[in-house]
């Protein structure tokens, strides 16, 4: 038995991409070897750093870049292209090269995320899905990163589902797990990806039973003493006493969703102390991002549950990277830089190349870009740009684990400065050489 092929993502483009190529393939420019470049020409303001995610998402959708029958049909019948760029999208097949920054690395103002060698055609039609895939995916990314951080080694738990579109959600709990969540809330990102899932229960639960004890009796019979019993539905004291009552001091956990988080946790972890129950975990949950996870360091919190915070990028929904057009070969073939020179919106011609120079003591010094050559290794630094696709064909195959590895050294690397919420410039200076 085959499984059915992906369904093509070939349409999740932006018109003018289809115009340029039309344009281009009437004046013979098309074919025109190019390099294209996705970077960002600043951070989200304050931020120190950035994480790169959707690298596996987008080698994915790359693979199911195909203009079928239906596609091709429906660009017809609008209008969209002429034949000729109709027939010609019918046979297209990426053929170029592909070199990007692997998952969970880092990354600062002008790091050559992802590097593109094509022809023009081939090329300018992927920019819309290269670029939907790694500003969601890095963002969600970026922000899951300070607050994994900002917990200092207690869980945290993605759980913020409902708050966005369901793809969204599934890619936002893959890459939240690649930056060290521990677990999600989102089914779908389990079955996929294969992240630990865990839930208990709801307020609607509690309301639902005519007691809060026969609640939490039911919760316990059904799903054993080590659950989680959700306290703040109506007097939080009184729920805790109720709980241990009812599920003995080997309750596994209970979670406060609501009011002062710092003070309530104190006065639970007290109350469940009291009460025998030392071993019964405090889970807080309630619109958490990474200034609150930080100002819970000193309370008797185990856990974080993460949501609308972490699936909107924690005010920085997207990464602002962009993708351009860096370099075309001339009439005689020979590779010449182009770039943007608009006031606001500057960009560095050349094909790049990127290392990350450290210092003997291992510490992440300067982002060092090398435009047509790849900068001089002084014998500690370490290459950024890794092939993912070679002459079409896809050469890089990354495990959750391997990036979650991978997002730990390169944090490993930053200097301490870097860990900081404070707002401050980028931990690193980006230098081209």
């Amino acid at each position: 038995m085959t499984s059915a092929p992906s369904p093509s993502t070939a349409l999740l483009t932006d018109h003018y991409e289809l115009t340029m190529l039309q344009a281009a393939l009437a004046d013979g420019t098309a074919h025109r070897p190019c390099v294209f470049e996705v970077f960002a020409r600043r951070l989200p303001e304050g931020r120190r750093y950035g994480v790169v995610g959707g690298t596996e998402r987008l080698l994915e959708a790359l693979g199911s870049f195909r203009f079928g029958e239906e596609e091709v049909a429906w660009l017809r019948e609008e209008e969209v292209v002429d034949t000729v760029t109709a027939d010609w999208l019918a046979d297209y097949r990426f053929s170029g090269d592909v070199w990007g920054y692997a998952e969970g690395d880092l990354y600062f103002p002008g790091s050559p995320v992802l590097v593109v060698e094509a022809s023009f055609a081939e090329g300018v039609i992927l920019e819309t899905l290269v670029l939907s895939v790694l500003n969601h995916d890095s963002a969600i990314a970026s922000a899951a990163a300070r607050m994994v951080d900002a917990a200092e080694g207690r869980p945290c738990i993605e759980m913020g589902s409902r708050r966005t579109h369901e793809e969204a959600a599934v890619a936002s709990a893959r890459v939240a797990h690649v930056v060290g969540f521990a677990a999600t809330s989102n089914l779908e990102a389990g079955r996929r990806h294969g992240i630990p899932t865990t839930g208990t229960s709801a307020h609607a639960f509690t309301l639902l039973h005519d007691t809060e004890r026969d609640a939490f009796t039911a919760q316990v019979e059904s799903l054993g003493h080590g659950t989680t019993l959700l306290v703040d539905t109506y007097d939080i004291t009184e729920a805790v006493r109720t709980a241990v009552e009812v599920a003995g001091p080997a309750l596994g956990a209970v979670r406060i969703d609501s009011g002062d988080l710092p003070s309530l946790a104190r006065s639970v972890r007290e109350q469940l102390d009291a009460l025998g129950a030392q071993d019964t975990r405090i889970i807080v949950t309630s619109d958490l991002d990474e200034h609150a996870i930080a100002a819970l360091a000193a309370a008797p919190v185990d856990g974080y549950g993460v949501g609308t915070a972490l699936v909107t990028g924690s005010g920085a929904p997207t990464s602002g990277f962009v993708y351009k057009l860096v370099a075309r070969a001339d009439d005689d073939g020979t590779l010449v830089p182009v770039a943007k020179k608009s006031t606001s919106k500057l960009s560095v011609g050349g094909r790049k190349w990127a290392l990350r120079r450290l210092g003997t003591d291992g510490v992440a010094q300067a982002e060092l870009v090398g435009i047509g050559h790849s900068p001089e290794d002084d014998g500690d630094d370490r290459t950024l740009l890794v092939p993912l696709v070679e002459a079409g064909e896809r050469v890089h195959h990354d495990t959750l684990d391997a990036a979650r590895a991978r997002h730990q050294a390169a944090m490993g690397e930053l200097p301490a400065a870097a860990h900081k919420l404070s707002r401050g410039e980028p931990a690193l200076a980006t230098s081209y050489v």
